[in-house]
């Protein structure tokens, strides 16, 4: 099911993004001693703990989440039983929710681990949809060390099917238009709105698969379902119509790289800064909006970060603008040989875009030039055309 999504289609085009064994895949982060080896997150087995994340070392023994500790112990002696650390797993939840809003601003965190993204439209920037999915998973990887499954459909629910059959690490793409061929023969279970107990009345009554389901009348739908019995059909077809919903109004714009090495040379730095400050000013162009308060962002090789911010006199959504910044708030706390793992900026303080001015101001020439390359990227890709600073790779 590869290439189900071209440019030119007018469906939308949904991704949901899964992080896979999220609690398991921190801890191995944190103690990459136990990587690879069977790991059970949750409470203690004496004290009727249950397990919140299993690895998938693990779950090749029979245990699941929501198992019982004890039992799981039982099931699977060997494995590393880490009791959890909810300030890292949210940490780490709030660094892949924020590189997922670069892609997108229509973004709908449903967990601390998962995602809908309705990248429609993006196709310019990033590249096909099913493309992009790829491009998430291994940018999630690299920068962040974690594994995760993505599902590409034209609509949420076909697409939250897709990623979890695509686990782990795999990505799933379901073709537009055949949302019903591909959920038939899979087992009732499979169907948002089915729990356990009616899926053992549906499988009492030879319902095995949502094919099945899908196949039947109205009057049947009605019987087994009453009210949802509508609802339903369309669920069995494949058809979902909800929008993903941001929470709100977004309150910022960021982005951050982390090094392939450590860098010290603080040209590289200024230069990465510009490539992100781009992107920052082209989202807020995108979606009318400027920017108040420009944030860097400087992780150490200890861990240890920090941030720095500057309100501006007047909103920006001008790249030169928010580099200069940021490159400032840099020199403040830059000291020669200090080496960096990871850079960022972002914008605060969001508000409409202000309308030109009457005068031909240099601001005014940057802002319509900018808009000109913001079309000419829009209609050739966002490589037509760059920044001759730009050329040179940020990690040499």
């Amino acid at each position: 099911m590869k290439r189900a999504l071209g440019s030119r289609s007018k469906s939308r085009h949904i991704i949901h993004f899964d992080l896979d064994a999220f609690f398991a895949s921190v801890e191995e982060l944190l103690d990459p001693s136990i990587a690879g080896l069977p790991i059970l997150v949750g409470g203690d087995p004496s004290e009727r703990g249950v397990v919140s994340s299993a690895s998938y070392a693990a779950r090749a023994y029979g245990v699941h989440s929501a198992m019982p500790t004890s039992q799981a112990l039982r099931l699977c002696p060997q494995a590393v039983l880490r009791h959890g650390h909810h300030k890292e797993y949210g940490s780490y939840s709030k660094q892949v929710m924020a590189i997922l809003s670069e892609y997108t601003p229509l973004l709908e965190p449903i967990s601390i681990d998962e995602a809908f993204l309705d990248v429609t439209g993006c196709e310019g920037l990033f590249g096909p949809a099913d493309e992009l999915a790829h491009k998430i998973q291994q940018r999630i990887l690299s920068e962040l060390g974690l594994p995760s499954s993505l599902g590409v459909a034209r609509n949420k629910l076909v697409a939250k099917v897709a990623s979890a059959m695509a686990k782990p690490c795999g990505v799933l793409v379901v073709p537009t238009g055949q949302e019903a061929a591909f959920l038939a023969p899979l087992p009732i279970e499979r169907l948002w709105g089915i729990g356990e107990v009616t899926a053992r009345r549906l499988r009492s009554r030879g319902m095995l698969t949502i094919g099945q389901l899908a196949a039947l009348s109205a009057r049947q739908m009605k019987e087994l379902f009453g009210s949802a019995a509508e609802e339903m059909s369309r669920r069995a077809l494949g058809i979902d119509q909800r929008p993903v919903g941001s929470s709100g109004r977004r309150k910022s714009v960021s982005q951050e790289h982390t090094f392939a090495r450590d860098v010290s040379d603080i040209r590289v730095l200024r230069r990465s800064l510009l490539k992100m400050s781009d992107n920052v000013a082209t989202q807020l162009r995108k979606k009318g909006e400027c920017a108040r308060t420009v944030v860097l962002k400087v992780r150490y090789p200890d861990f240890r970060t920090i941030t720095r911010r500057v309100t501006l006199s007047q909103p920006t959504d001008l790249a030169e603008v928010i580099h200069a910044q940021a490159v400032q708030l840099l020199q403040k706390e830059w000291t020669r040989g200090v080496r960096v793992r990871l850079i960022g900026v972002g914008v605060t303080g969001l508000v409409r875009a202000r309308q030109l001015g009457l005068f031909d101001t240099s601001t005014e020439r940057l802002g319509r030039l900018s808009r000109v390359v913001d079309e000419i990227r829009s209609k050739h890709g966002q490589d037509a055309i760059r920044r001759a600073s730009l050329l040179e790779t940020d990690d040499r």
